[in-house]
């Protein structure tokens, strides 16, 4: 059966093989005009010549390249029933031996596993964990202090993934992980290995691995089964802290523990497996969306001394007092969220998402055939004159504007679009929001920038990441 997304039904349609783009290499298709650590940028190119529908061919394997936010939104609405990701990513993630979760889950067993998974990170249910994110907030506050007192420079990414680690580790898990004092966690020492790898094959030209295994492969095979057997370690313990103390069952603890309650609901259809699968997505979320986000929006804000001087005005108006943080400040400062929102739409941390179709559809007026795949580019329309005024400038205010000014929410798509939007996006902006002002109600940024002064390479990992970011500190007086 085929499925319009959203071509009229008098249009004529086109077939991939009509759509312009890119003149391919023999065999390896556009790759060679292709660096896999910027591949979102080269596609981002590719749309201002092309047009919002082109297409690219990565291999032998054509995709269709859609860069109109309309389009984009029409696909992402389009799941589950219409696309999922592609399933080359499901097979490589399968072949290193990864437990599926929500991420990565399709049809019935995504649809068990969100329920769960929004239950436990609810709003109602995030708050119950306020607490601890604070206390990791002012154990970063004091790494800082310290740092702006011998007047050293912060690796600001990896303080900030430091930061979300442990916040992942204590309000998911119960345990408690201390990175930012320079601990180790072996749970993201494993997935800073895994991420990667799994990016790295979707894109292999050839499944190598799969007949003789190089240095590195061994390498991965070992961090899999040390994060296998670590999370099926948290979730054995959660389950002995749940059978010693029933009650925690009516107000779970952690995240994980309301994961295991809601999957042992007699029509769950979820199991330990599952929930094995959805921390290591967790893991994910927690540490390198968050940290990456908020790492581009500090750097954009000291680029924007207004904008800077506006966010502080906010926090210390709302929320001066790092000690006595509350969840209802967090809520009230709708600037420092703004600033956020401002930061995804210029760096989204997940810059594209590749899907496939699994059914025949029409996208626009193009065919596209079951198990064809498409590529959204998240980062086109947002960053365009005709859909954003001034879109080079980082300017919070757009979208605290009503009215006829107010900004068009579906042109930048951060967290996607449809019931696949991110489940996780009250604690990622919650999280934003509580560093974000730890930071301008302590400090003064002295500088913020890379090494030679120009603006960060935007590194295409698993999510995009800023490379070379140092921040040097000025603690604040009490009466500023």
């Amino acid at each position: 059966m085929e499925n319009t997304i959203t071509a009229p039904a008098a249009t004529r349609l086109r077939t991939v093989d009509s759509l312009p783009g890119p003149r391919p290499w023999p065999l390896l298709g556009n790759l060679p005009n292709m660096e896999l650590r910027h591949i979102h940028q080269s596609v981002e190119d590719w749309s201002k010549r092309y047009g919002p529908m082109f297409k690219i061919s990565i291999g032998k394997t054509t995709t269709v390249v859609l860069a109109g936010h309309d389009l984009v939104n029409a696909v992402l609405r389009d799941r589950p029933d219409g696309f999922r990701r592609p399933s080359i990513t499901a097979q490589v993630s399968n072949e290193m031996g990864g437990r599926p979760g929500v991420f990565l889950a399709e049809g019935a067993a995504w649809r068990n596993q969100r329920r769960m998974v929004m239950t436990a990170l609810a709003p109602h249910a995030v708050k119950a964990y306020f607490p601890s994110l604070v206390s990791v907030a002012l154990r970063l506050q004091r790494r800082w202090r310290q740092a702006a007192r011998d007047g050293s420079a912060i690796d600001l990414t990896e303080d900030l993934k430091r930061f979300s680690v442990d916040v992942i580790a204590g309000l998911a898990f119960g345990s408690e992980v201390n990175t930012i004092d320079g601990g180790e966690d072996v749970i993201q020492r494993h997935m800073d290995t895994i991420l990667p790898e799994v990016s790295r094959r979707s894109f292999s030209l050839f499944p190598y691995w799969r007949y003789v295994k190089l240095p590195r492969d061994h390498h991965l095979d070992n961090c899999v089964r040390e994060l296998d057997k670590a999370v099926d370690e948290l979730i054995a313990t959660a389950r002995v802290r749940l059978a010693a103390e029933p009650q925690r069952r009516e107000r779970p603890a952690n995240l994980l523990e309301a994961m295991i309650c809601a999957a042992d609901e007699g029509d769950s259809g979820v199991d330990d497996v599952a929930v094995a699968g959805n921390v290591t997505t967790m893991l994910l979320a927690g540490e390198d969306t968050t940290s990456n986000t908020l790492a581009w929006m500090l750097y954009l804000l000291q680029k924007n001394p207004a904008a800077l001087r506006k966010a502080r005005e906010e926090v210390l108006r709302i929320a001066p007092d790092t000690t006595a943080f509350t969840i209802e400040q967090m809520d009230a400062l709708d600037y420092l969220d703004a600033c956020a929102q401002e930061a995804m739409r210029l760096k989204p941390v997940a810059p594209f998402l590749p899907l496939e179709a699994l059914r025949d559809s029409v996208v626009g007026d193009v065919q596209i055939p079951k198990g064809g795949l498409v590529w959204c580019v998240m980062r086109n329309d947002s960053v365009s004159e005709s859909h954003v005024p001034q879109a080079g400038q980082f300017d919070p205010d757009r979208w605290l504007k009503k009215g006829d000014g107010a900004m068009d929410k579906h042109v930048s798509m951060p967290f996607g679009a449809g019931v696949r939007t991110c489940p996780g996006r009250y604690l990622a902006l919650l999280e934003i929001k509580l560093t974000s002002a730890m930071l301008l109600s302590s400090f003064d940024i002295a500088t913020l920038d890379t090494v030679d002064g120009k603006e960060p390479e935007e590194l295409m990992a698993f999510t995009m990441s800023p490379v070379g970011l140092r921040m040097r500190l000025r603690e604040r007086v009490a009466s500023a």
